[in-house]
């Protein structure tokens, strides 16, 4: 099989490496094209500063690093920008027939894009067509959430039907959710830091969108109210959110926990290279999740539920966590895509 050729936006940054990490042995699409801002020019392995684990595979670390002003070649873009770059950036790629799969928060709320977290919202990919026919663009723009929304919106995406009415979340968020260098480790060892700029506000309004139902050309977001406090603390990977829920119907806690182990994802989803099976776990022991033990669940795709139990003042209240720079970023902009290709999206490629 023939690969789809994909170029990575911000491809020296920390989400570009793991993007270019999680491709390198991907069934359907190849590294072909690596773009940069200061770097452009250089050769890749040159240029980087490698903070993954191993080395940037041979063939990419040997590419000479394009310019964002560049023309590009393969109708896929992965985007790591940051917001300020991507604002721009990105529509101008799209508008010239490139597919960007971003991970950049720059338009994510917008009416028109699809925000998109595939086991939960796989219809608003619908919101594709709306794009172009709105904007006059042969390619599009489509976004994944904010990591520590991710795993806060596949834990109630299977309580949908209890009546979602008002949620208080609190994330214990990850260093490497920062970026390289992240935090200073005068800052965090031995610390909490009570917030995290932005982050406040996307966890509770992208949580609506993505939870909320395509009807005709727009998403109607969901009905709820959200609360949201985000601190970040001396862990290197995994973000964890402490959840409290209020539902209309009030199931019992085993009917919440049925709830959680029969979600599966939707049969256009089901089986893509990176999908996790199953999507969610939810765990018995009353000490998890844990971001070193859980994390890495379904290869980090996978999101990990616990501590189901009572809470005196909504009802509810839990524990979720996800890998925030696989899931929470390079890997959901690559689900993304993957169900874009068996949707039948991008020209002359099938599989």
């Amino acid at each position: 099989m023939k690969k789809l050729d994909a170029a990575i936006l911000g491809a020296t940054g920390a989400v570009g490496q793991r993007f270019i990490q999680l491709l390198e042995h991907h069934p359907w699409f190849r590294v072909a094209e690596v773009v940069g801002n200061t770097s452009a020019g250089k050769r890749y392995g040159d240029a980087v500063r490698w903070v993954l684990d191993g080395h940037p595979p041979v063939d990419v670390a040997n590419m000479v690093i394009k310019s964002l002003d560049d023309a590009l070649t393969s109708p896929l873009l992965f985007s790591a920008l940051p917001k300020e770059a991507a604002i721009e950036v990105e529509a101008r790629f799209a508008q010239q027939g490139h597919w960007v799969c971003t991970n950049a928060s720059a338009n994510r709320m917008e009416e028109d894009v699809p925000l998109l977290l595939p086991e939960a919202n796989a219809d608003h990919l619908a919101l594709l067509k709306v794009q172009q026919a709105k904007r006059g663009w042969s390619g599009g723009i489509i976004a994944n959430s904010n990591c520590t929304a991710m795993p806060v919106v596949m834990a109630l995406a299977p309580l949908k039907p209890f009546g979602i009415r008002k949620v208080h979340m609190v994330s214990e968020q990850a260093i490497s959710g920062a970026g390289y260098p992240g935090v200073a480790s005068l800052d965090i060892v031995d610390n909490v830091i009570p917030y995290v700029s932005g982050d406040e506000d996307k966890l509770e309004t992208e949580t609506l969108k993505m939870l909320g139902t395509l009807e005709g050309e727009r998403v109607v977001m969901l009905d709820a109210v959200m609360s949201a406090t985000c601190t970040r603390v001396p862990v290197i990977d995994g973000h964890v959110v402490v959840v409290s829920l209020e539902l209309e119907q009030r199931p019992s806690l085993e009917a919440v926990i049925s709830a959680w182990e029969a979600f599966e994802s939707p049969e256009s989803v089901r089986g893509l290279p990176s999908a996790p099976t199953p999507p969610l776990y939810y765990l018995r022991q009353i000490d998890r999740p844990q971001p070193r033990r859980d994390r890495n669940a379904g290869g980090g795709m996978a999101t990990t539920i616990g501590r189901l139990r009572p809470c005196p003042i909504l009802g509810y209240k839990f524990v979720t966590l996800a890998h925030n720079t696989i899931r929470g970023a390079a890997g959901g902009s690559l689900l993304n895509a993957e169900l874009m290709a068996r949707e039948g999206i991008f020209a002359d490629f099938t599989v």
